[in-house]
């Protein structure tokens, strides 16, 4: 039986209203407690701590001291440059764990027995996705801080920091939907995987996030040129470093906007479907 069907007791205290449906504040009351469940999961699975802090760290060392002496002559240049890619690379990356994350609990039967709860229907989704963007902003500040550590410079004090961090968890949130639904259609985890590594892999790699697009083949520069990877990674660096700036930061909310108003309806029907 779903949290909307089930009636109250007259007269008594509780999350639920007279019509049966659960009061606003007790499902934001709800939704906090599902995101602090996702949170504490990672005492009790401590390899949650590679998806979220290790392969961020081999990311950045990685990135900087393979290719750096090639692209830009030395790996701190090339840091200044990259680092804001490989932010932006990693968060389309922990966006997929949201889809793995959902689909491992439907298939394992958490929803069941969360539906059998007098609890809102959305705040198991809602509580996931937050604890998501929390895990999301905890990589982007550790990445942040080793890349201070190689070398990497914030021309723009801590005021470009905040609105850089601000423009990427709200473009995370847009892209959480999109994960909802793969994580909703998809069989298992495992397809979710292939599916994310198909998908992210070439849309990060044709984009401005590691090189600049004026050393792509005319061709490719089209495409690179419309990239919301691109967007959102020229953003985040003129943010941090100074620069074009506004342009960028315009179209990366046109496509955060864009891509919720796409998936935020298809993710919410294939959840109440599934749950």
């Amino acid at each position: 039986m779903s949290a909307s069907t089930i009636t109250a007791p007259a007269g008594s205290a509780g999350p639920l209203g007279g019509s049966g449906r659960v009061r606003p504040l007790a499902a934001l009351q709800q939704t906090a407690t599902m995101a602090w469940r996702s949170l504490v999961s990672v005492k009790h699975n401590p390899l949650e701590l590679v998806d979220y802090s290790i392969t961020p760290i081999m990311f950045v060392f990685l990135f900087t001291y393979v290719f750096g002496g090639q692209m830009a002559g030395s790996p701190k240049e090339y840091l200044q440059y990259a680092l804001s890619g490989i932010i932006v690379q990693n968060t389309l990356f922990m966006s997929m764990y949201t889809a793995m994350a959902l689909n491992t609990d439907l298939t394992k039967g958490v929803f069941d027995r969360l539906r059998s709860l007098p609890i809102a229907r959305s705040a198991p989704l809602f509580g996931r996705i937050a604890a998501d963007l929390a895990k999301q902003f905890w990589a982007m500040a550790l990445m942040i801080a080793l890349g201070m550590l190689l070398g990497f410079r914030i021309t723009q004090g801590v005021g470009g920091f905040l609105a850089a961090a601000l423009l990427l968890m709200v473009f995370a949130a847009a892209v959480s939907w999109s994960a909802v639904l793969i994580g909703m259609v998809a069989g298992d985890a495992e397809k979710v995987q292939v599916f994310a590594f198909t998908l992210i892999f070439p849309i990060t790699f044709t984009s401005s996030a590691f090189v600049r697009v004026e050393t792509m083949p005319g061709w490719l520069q089209a495409w690179v040129d419309v990239n919301p990877v691109t967007h959102l990674s020229d953003a985040f660096r003129g943010l941090l470093l100074g620069g074009e700036a506004a342009g960028p930061v315009l179209w990366s909310l046109v496509w955060a906007a864009g891509i919720t108003a796409v998936f935020l309806p298809l993710a919410m029907r294939a959840y109440r479907a599934r749950s």
